[in-house]
């Protein structure tokens, strides 16, 4: 049986428990599988409505706002965001994601605000957030249910980079987040991105995200040289789709599962983007700049332990703007100087992984 129609067995498997006749004898036997979702959210300048002198969150839209209206756009913020969060991909898992990176919030504070909403604390959500040296405060973080992951190490990589008519200025933008834990005793390493923007054209920007692609095969590659069957999953906004330079070239990343060696990666995006499936829309236009790839030992057959079950675009509809000229798109929080009242301008992604229980 090719890989395809194994993994499409898998998917029956998954939704309801399957039965299986044996050559050697007339008994049933029962496969269960445990499904948990893997999940990444950009969540739109996520900030808090206090002025912090210490970095330039003034150019965050709701710092744009008179003070009288910040505190309470806040809230609507963080409650928009924590209805979310819960539902993406549990038409499967029948849970919230057991791990969800996030980037755009500006400090831990916002995250503790974001895991204590009503709707997210039924699932105890534990933090790991360092600050980046970004111009705007903006960081990467990582949210876990407690009770289902256990981090065991965690570290930040900067990014280096400096201005090519100033050798001496440093480009300051997101660190990558690496986090390393157990999930029911797998452990599996994960890598939270926010690449540079396309701030002053693709074109001229391009470097910027090459480097950040540089940095997380160096941060992937340390980890498979200590263990070549490391599983790991590289999530974030890129700001790059599949078919850039930097995420199939210097990532390497492969869209057949077939074509993935040992320690090269799988990108489920990418089939996805030439569907015309998106996570952002431009100029009526769709893109893929959010994204998961992983590492081979997670595309194995072999369900003893985690493995790759499948990928999506989490868009139901009331996360699209319901009228108006940009109709269809992600329905953001801000624009037009105030708050939309919507989620964010990027829709999230996940995977599921799938383990048999025996």
């Amino acid at each position: 049986m090719n890989k395809l129609l194994y993994l499409a067995a898998i998917l029956f498997m998954v939704s309801c428990r399957s039965t299986q006749q044996t050559s050697q004898t007339s008994s049933k036997e029962e496969k269960n599988f445990k499904v948990n979702t893997i999940a990444f959210y950009n969540l739109e300048n996520l900030f808090d409505a206090e002025n912090d002198k210490t970095i330039k969150d003034e150019y965050s839209p709701i710092m744009e706002m008179s003070e009288g209206l910040r505190e309470g756009v806040y809230q609507k913020k963080l409650k928009n965001m924590a209805y979310v969060i819960p539902q993406i991909g549990a038409d499967v898992s029948k849970n919230a994601p057991v791990v969800v990176g996030v980037c755009e919030v500006e400090n831990r504070k916002v995250l503790e605000d974001l895991a204590n909403q009503k709707d997210m604390l039924p699932y105890n959500y534990g933090i790991i957030h360092k600050d980046s040296p970004d111009m705007r405060g903006i960081d990467v973080a990582l949210l876990y249910q407690k009770e289902l992951f256990k981090p065991t190490h965690t570290n930040s990589h900067k990014l280096l980079m400096y201005y090519s008519d100033n050798p001496e200025k440093r480009v300051l933008t997101r660190d990558q987040l690496v986090v390393s834990g157990k999930l029911d005793g797998d452990m599996i390493h994960f890598i939270v991105n926010h690449w540079p923007s396309r701030s002053g054209g693709e074109a001229k920007s391009r470097f910027k995200r090459e480097k950040a692609a540089a940095l997380n095969k160096k941060i992937i590659d340390s980890l498979q040289a200590i263990d070549p069957y490391a599983k790991i999953i590289t999530m974030g906004d890129f700001n790059d789709g599949p078919y850039n330079t930097s995420v199939k070239e210097v990532l390497g990343a492969k869209a057949e599962m077939e074509e993935v060696e040992l320690k090269g990666l799988y990108n489920p995006m990418e089939n996805m983007q030439k569907k015309g499936i998106g996570t952002i829309a431009y100029r009526d236009s769709w893109d893929l700049f959010d994204q998961m790839i992983m590492t081979k030992p997670l595309i194995e057959k072999d369900y003893s332990s985690y493995r790759f079950y499948k990928a999506g675009v989490f868009n139901p509809q009331f996360l699209s703007t319901p009228r108006g000229k940009y109709k269809g798109y992600p329905y953001r929080s801000f624009s037009d100087g105030g708050f939309s009242g919507g989620y964010s301008d990027h829709f999230p992604v996940y995977v599921h992984l799938i383990k048999e229980v025996k």
